[in-house]
């Protein structure tokens, strides 16, 4: 199993918008992929203008497969305009 963690800042005025456009228009093609096992949003509690996704694929290639999708390319300008800092970690499960 692949985890991918990816990291944002949201400014406070338009986090709204961003917990939005993930329910709504990012979340729901990357939920159609073949080996995608959970896509989630967390905000985290202390500071609250720090998100993360956490993505986890059945393979990497899964996972390479959504980031080279045409779909999630063609959100990848609204996801730049809602955030900043980007920062994308991936894990392989050992236990």
């Amino acid at each position: 199993m692949i985890e991918r963690h990816v990291s944002f800042t949201v400014s406070p005025d338009r986090s709204a918008a961003f917990e939005r456009f993930f329910a709504e228009q990012y979340r729901p093609p990357a939920l159609k992929m073949p080996g995608l096992i959970e896509c989630a949003l967390l905000r985290e509690t202390d500071q609250p203008e720090h998100y993360q996704m956490v993505y986890r694929w059945e393979t990497a290639e899964q996972a390479a497969a959504w980031r080279t999708n045409r779909g999630h390319q063609a959100l990848q300008p609204t996801l730049n305009e809602l955030t900043s800092d980007i920062q994308i970690t991936a894990y392989t499960r050992v236990a």
